[in-house]
C-alpha cells in the first residue's frame, strides 16, 4: 500500500512523498512523481528519513528527569504520571504568577498547520491558559519584513518561473545543498546563472559566474548594480511611472553608490560589478534567488528591500520568468486566526522573542518565564548565545516539558519528556515556501511505543486539567477543515497536492519610498546598512550543511560519517597569517565563547572569511558549537537573527 504525505522540514521544498506499507511498518520512501516540483526526488537527508523513524534511539515513552539537568538522566514514566506532574506544575505557576510565565517555544522541525509551527500547535491550550506569545525571529522575518516595505508582501515571484528566466541570480543561497528542486527549474531555462556568495558553494560550482562579497554587504553590491543599470539609462521608465511610488528619491539614493565606493565596501573589484551591472541591464528577464542566510545580520531586512528594488528598476516584475522569489509563504491564503484562535486569550499577553531566549529565561521581569515548552525545537542547539541559553535551562526553578523524537541536547535539560509521532504517523498540512503547492500528509502507520502527536498531547493535557473550551478538543480533521475552508480539502486529500492562486506582485504600487517603514522607524528611503558585530577577527558564517537539516539529523549514524567531524574553511591567506595548517584542530572563540574544529584550508573562501555549517549537536562536538559565539542581538528589522554578523578569532590548539 502506497500512502500521499508530505516532508514537514524546514526547508522551502515541503516535497510530496509516497510510504510504501507492508503489514504496517513503513518499508519504502520516495518523492511522489506527479507533484511538479518534487518529481520523484527527495534529498539526500530526508532519503534516510525512514531510519530516523525506525530507530532504536528514538523516544517512545514519557520520562521524568533523574539526574541534574543537562546530565540526560531520565526515568520512563506513564502518560498518567506525566500529564498529572505537568498538570500540577502548570497550575501551581499560573495561580503564582499568572499564565504569561508559561513560553511555548515552538521550532522549525515541523512546519505543519496541524502539528508544527505554521500552526503553533498546541496554541490553542496555551491561550486558554493566558502563556505568553512566541515570536519565531529565527528564521526569515527580516527578510520578510523588508520586502513588505517594498513589495507590500513577502510572497515573490513563483519559483516554476525561474524556467522561463534568461539571467539568474542566485544570492545568499545554495540550493544545491538546501531546496535542491529549484535547480530543475534553473537548468530547464537554460539561463547565465550568477551566484553571489562569499563561499564557492556546490551551487556557485555550477554557475556560469561567482562573485564572493564580504558578509553583510549585499544591499550596497546592490545599489552598485543599479548605479550601473541607471547609467546606461536602462532603467524601465514606463513601469516606473506607472507601477511604482518614490523614484525621484530611489534615483538620488543609487546615485551615492558608485561601483568604486560599492566595491571598496564590498571587497569586490570594480569592474566585476561593472560587468555584472551592464548584463543586468541588457537581459531581460532577470531572477533573483534569495534565501534566509543573507539577511541574517545587522542590515538584513535591508538587503531584502533593496533586492526587491532591482526589478522594480527593470520592469522584470512585469515580466514572467522575472522578479525575486524569497518566500512563497506570503502568497498562501489559509484560516491561520481560526485555527490558532487567538480569541481565547483571557486578556493581552506578552510576546517573547525566539531569538533571545536566553535573555528572556534569565530575566528577572515580571513575570519571570518559570514554565517551558520546547516543541519541535533544539534550541541548545541551533539558538545564538549557547551558552546563556544553557545557563537559563539549568535554573533550578525553571519547568521545561520537551516534546521530541530523540535525547536532543534540549531534551538533556528536561524535566518531563514526551514522546513525539513523526511524520508518517499523525494527519498534517504543508504549504511548501519554495513553491506554491498545499502539500496532505496522511497518516500511514500507527506510532510506536507510547508516541502522541502534539494536537493530542495538547487535548489530553487540557482534559487532565478540566478545561471545558470546546475548540481543545477538536479533531485533526476538523482542525485541517477550518484551516482550509476556502479549499478543497478533499481533492487535496485525495491527490496529495495543490496548487494557490498567485496574488499579483507587488501588491500595489512597489514602494521606492515606504512610508510605511518610516512610520516604524527604519527611514523611508531603502540603503545599506552595515554588518553590526564591533570585535575583529575573521567573519564567522555557518550554512545549511549537505547532511544536517537545521539541527535535525544530526544524531543520524549514516548522516554524521558523512559529514565528518566539524571543521572551519579558511582562506590560504588567512590560515597562513594564523600559523594553521590544512587539517589542523583549531579552536574558534570570541567574547560569548568558543567551539572546536579542525581547520580545512581553501580558497572556496574569500579572504577575511572562515565558513563552517550549522546543524551539529554539542553533545557531539565538546559541549559546544558555532551559535556559542553567535550573539543574541536583534538585526535591523522584527528582531530577526545575526547568525553571520559574528566575528571570531582561531587559534591552533
Amino acid at each position: 500500500m502506497k500512502v500521499l504525505g508530505a516532508c514537514p522540514l524546514d526547508c522551502p521544498d515541503a516535497c510530496s512523498w509516497e510510504v510504501t506499507v507492508e503489514d504496517g511498518v513503513a518499508v519504502g520512501l520516495r518523492g511522489n512523481k506527479a507533484h511538479p516540483v518534487t518529481r520523484g526526488a527527495l534529498c539526500v537527508k530526508v532519503n534516510r528519513y525512514l531510519e530516523q523513524v525506525g530507530s532504536p534511539g528514538r523516544i517512545r515513552f514519557p520520562m521524568r528527569r533523574v539526574g541534574a539537568k543537562g546530565q540526560g538522566r531520565f526515568e520512563r514514566i506513564s502518560w498518567d504520571e506525566a500529564l498529572g506532574e505537568i498538570a500540577e506544575r502548570l497550575g501551581g505557576i499560573v495561580e503564582e504568577y499568572g499564565g504569561e510565565a508559561v513560553w511555548p517555544f515552538h521550532g522549525t522541525g515541523s512546519l505543519g498547520y496541524i502539528q508544527g509551527a505554521e500552526g503553533f500547535a498546541g496554541r490553542r491550550f496555551f491561550n486558554v491558559l493566558g502563556a505568553s506569545r512566541h515570536d519565531m525571529t529565527i528564521c526569515s522575518i527580516a527578510g520578510t519584513t523588508g520586502l513588505k516595505y517594498t513589495l507590500g508582501t513577502s510572497g515573490g515571484m513563483d519559483p516554476e518561473d525561474f524556467a522561463q528566466s534568461r539571467l539568474i541570480l542566485l544570492w545568499g543561497t545554495n540550493p544545491m545543498s538546501s531546496g535542491h528542486h529549484l535547480w530543475k527549474f534553473i537548468q530547464d531555462s537554460g539561463a547565465y546563472t550568477v551566484a553571489i556568495d562569499p563561499v564557492r558553494t556546490k551551487t556557485a560550482e555550477r554557475c556560469d559566474e561567482h562573485l564572493a562579497p564580504l558578509p553583510g554587504t549585499d544591499a550596497a553590491l546592490a545599489l552598485g548594480l543599479l548605479h550601473v543599470i541607471v547609467s546606461l539609462d536602462a532603467q524601465d521608465e514606463r513601469y516606473i511611472a506607472d507601477n511604482t511610488v518614490g523614484w525621484d528619491e530611489f534615483r538620488t539614493r543609487i546615485a551615492e553608490y558608485p561601483p568604486e565606493r560599492v566595491a571598496a565596501i564590498t571587497g569586490l573589484p570594480v569592474e566585476r560589478i561593472i560587468a555584472l551591472g551592464e548584463r543586468i541591464a541588457t537581459t531581460r528577464p532577470t531572477a533573483i534567488r534569495a534565501s534566509q542566510g543573507m539577511q541574517r545580520h545587522d542590515g538584513g531586512g535591508m538587503a531584502l528591500r533593496v533586492l526587491a528594488c532591482l526589478p522594480g528598476v527593470t520592469g522584470d516584475w512585469a515580466i514572467p520568468g522575472g522578479g525575486l522569489h524569497y518566500s512563497t509563504s506570503g502568497h498562501f491564503r489559509l484560516r491561520t486566526d481560526d485555527l490558532l484562535r487567538m480569541d481565547l486569550l483571557p486578556h493581552p499577553v506578552r510576546t517573547l522573542s525566539m531569538t533571545r531566549m536566553g535573555e528572556a529565561l534569565l530575566d528577572t521581569d515580571d513575570p519571570p518565564v518559570k514554565a517551558l515548552f520546547v516543541i519541535a525545537a533544539n534550541p541548545v542547539g541551533s539558538n545564538p548565545d549557547q551558552r546563556r541559553v544553557i545557563e537559563g535551562l539549568k535554573r533550578d526553578d525553571l519547568f521545561t516539558v520537551v516534546l521530541e523524537h530523540f535525547s536532543t541536547d534540549t531534551v538533556d535539560y528536561a524535566d518531563i519528556v514526551l514522546p513525539a509521532t513523526m511524520q508518517p504517523e499523525h494527519l498534517d498540512v504543508l504549504a511548501g515556501y519554495g513553491h506554491l503547492y498545499l502539500v496532505w500528509n496522511e497518516p500511514a502507520v500507527e506510532p510506536p511505543g507510547e508516541c502522541l502527536s502534539t494536537t493530542e498531547t495538547f487535548r489530553r493535557l487540557a482534559q487532565r486539567m478540566g478545561m471545558t473550551e470546546p475548540a481543545l478538543y477538536d479533531s485533526d480533521e476538523d482542525l485541517a477543515r477550518q484551516l482550509l475552508k476556502d479549499h478543497d480539502m478533499e481533492r487535496l486529500r485525495a491527490d496529495g497536492f495543490l496548487k494557490v492562486d498567485k496574488p499579483p506582485v507587488p501588491a500595489g504600487a512597489l514602494q521606492f519610498v515606504s512610508e510605511r517603514a518610516a512610520q516604524d522607524g527604519h527611514g523611508p528611503l531603502p540603503g545599506y546598512t552595515p554588518p553590526g558585530d564591533p570585535g575583529d577577527g575573521l567573519v564567522l558564517i555557518s550554512a545549511a550543511s549537505h547532511y544536517f537539516l537545521n539541527s535535525t539529523f544530526g544524531s543520524n549514524p549514516e548522516l554524521l560519517r558523512r559529514a565528518g567531524e566539524s571543521r572551519v574553511t579558511l582562506h590560504p591567506d588567512d590560515a597562513a597569517a594564523l600559523g594553521i595548517a590544512d587539517g589542523a584542530p583549531i579552536l574558534v572563540a570570541n567574547s560569548r565563547g568558543s567551539f572546536e574544529a579542525r581547520a580545512e584550508v581553501s580558497d572556496i573562501v574569500r579572504p577575511g572569511v572562515a565558513a563552517t555549517t550549522k546543524g551539529r549537536w554539542a553533545k557531539h562536538n565538546s559541549g559546544a558549537t558555532v551559535n556559542a559565539t553567535i550573539a543574541e542581538r536583534d538585526s535591523d528589522y522584527a528582531g530577526g537573527a545575526v547568525f553571520h554578523d559574528n566575528r571570531v578569532h582561531i587559534t591552533p590548539r
